[in-house]
């Protein structure tokens, strides 16, 4: 058992989830049966509320009031896309002194866990018992060590229902769709649209991850054969694809690109590769009889990260978890680290978590396997099978196409 009492700090950070409130109120209710930490204070606006000393006092919140935060999206204390250097982390730790913080709870991604990573090893450095807890949030699937992420789950099951719906859509008024998907440097997100394929000809004909470089030459190839084979033509592509050379798509498009406040290309909340992609297939590939090409394009923005009300069950649950299986690694002295998850099987779905040190999962992500992409342009059913228990049930569908004609 922890020695150590004292308060503690829990923020959120990064971008929100459907299910970032979950790892916050597991925290809240199992720091509400310890003894080792005597105030709760939850950062508003993440490290941003820290340095502000911009607290709200949680260990005494009423429990329906903690459901229901637990099942809104979105972060309930402010998230922040600060990413604070050694100098910033210097400032979060006198503020950690000052207030008797010894236990610092931060949920976020490989970011968030870098964040967790200085401040720890400063507290180490100057002999102040404090002890650190990355709690895995991210709708990317990203971070290293784990095997899924908290957030991926019910973003998935959004990309795989939306991408189901606009099947039906564009088997109804054939032509070509590309639907953009988030995903800068990792697929996980783009490759879940898999899972809406039901029948031998539903789409996403194509699918596209930024681990499998794609020319304009194959991309035109690629969708010039499926259209010819079923008269249209469904794509999933993510917003960070690449070229051979390395530059992303998104790099490579003419015009001035807008950056966001860490430096990286703009990709979410902009159209731009979608109406790019659907322009180049317009001008490039013809149709039997020079007809015009019906092609549409649809860019997945933030909707899918925090859509309430279709929230994946083993979603809610883990990330509920992994806040509580955090407190309770603090009650052993000199814990600290990342809570990750480790599948144990698949049939039946089970996994267990461990605490990683920080620096394994700090600042690099992770890529998709390469055995879950097939040609550069589909997914594997290795990949369905690793992504389906995380999403859960989708609606069930079906089509007129076995009744006879008169």
């Amino acid at each position: 058992m922890s020695s150590t009492k004292g308060n503690a700090v829990i923020g959120q950070s990064g971008g929100p989830t459907s299910v970032i409130n979950q790892s916050l109120v597991g925290v809240i209710q199992e720091v509400q049966k310890s003894d080792h930490i005597n105030q709760l204070l939850g950062a508003r606006f993440g490290v941003r509320g820290i340095v502000n000393e911009d607290f709200v006092q949680l260990k005494d919140a009423p429990a329906d009031l903690l459901e229901r935060v637990a099942n809104t999206p979105a972060a309930a204390l402010g998230s922040t896309r600060d990413k604070p250097d050694h100098a910033y982390c210097e400032k979060i730790f006198k503020v950690f002194l000052k207030n008797d913080v010894r236990y610092f709870f931060y949920i976020g991604g490989n970011d968030s866990a870098d964040t967790a990573r200085i401040v720890a090893d400063l507290a180490k450095k100057e002999g102040h018992e404090l002890q650190v807890f990355h709690i895995p949030k991210t709708i990317d699937n990203d971070l290293r060590v784990h095997d899924h992420t908290p957030g991926y789950g019910s973003a998935a099951k959004f990309v795989a229902a939306a991408i189901m719906g606009d099947n039906y859509d564009n088997a109804s008024l054939p032509g070509i769709k590309v639907d953009v998907i988030m995903g800068r440097h990792a697929g996980f997100l783009t490759a879940a649209s898999v899972l809406a394929r039901q029948h031998d000809e539903d789409g996403p004909h194509l699918i596209y991850v930024p681990e499998a470089p794609l020319s304009e030459d194959k991309f035109l190839s690629d969708v010039e054969r499926v259209y010819k084979q079923h008269g249209r033509c469904l794509i999933a592509a993510s917003e960070g694809i690449s070229k051979p050379d390395g530059k992303s798509w998104a790099e490579d498009m003419a015009g001035e690109i807008d950056r966001d406040s860490h430096g990286n290309i703009q990709l979410s909340g902009t159209g731009a590769l979608g109406d790019y992609l659907a322009e180049l297939i317009k001008r490039e590939l013809a149709t039997p009889g020079g007809k015009k090409l019906r092609v549409r394009a649809d860019t997945f923005g933030y909707l899918q990260r925090s859509f309430p009300g279709f929230t994946s069950e083993t979603d809610a649950r883990e990330a509920r978890m992994v806040g509580v299986e955090a407190v309770k690694a603090s009650r052993q002295a000199g814990a600290t680290g990342s809570i990750a998850m480790k599948r144990i099987s698949n049939e039946p779905y089970k996994i267990e978590t461990f605490v990683t040190p920080l620096n394994t999962v700090a600042r690099e992500t992770r890529h998709m396997d390469a055995s879950y992409i097939e040609n550069g342009n589909n997914i594997s059913e290795a990949f369905r099978q690793y992504a389906a228990p995380l999403v859960g049930k989708l609606p069930m569908v079906g089509t007129l196409d076995s009744l006879q004609s008169k």
